[in-house]
């Protein structure tokens, strides 16, 4: 599944990665728990950053 997906994500697909829903994603991107950036009103989510949300949430981050 990672290894298909882009560098740098959207909301719905990092929503499909996390399988989260985007009423769960948002504050996860504004309080900075999930790094990523704006470009204009258009979040991009670098896919190392969910990785590394995952590892962190899950107890498996060294």
């Amino acid at each position: 599944m990672f290894e298909q997906a882009e560098d740098l994500l959207t909301v719905p697909e990092a929503c499909e990665l996390l399988r989260i829903g985007r009423g769960a994603i948002y504050p996860l991107l504004a309080s900075g728990q999930l790094k990523a950036f704006r470009n204009g009103r258009v979040w991009r989510i670098p896919k190392d950053s969910v990785i590394l949300f995952i590892r962190r949430n899950s107890g498996l981050e060294d």
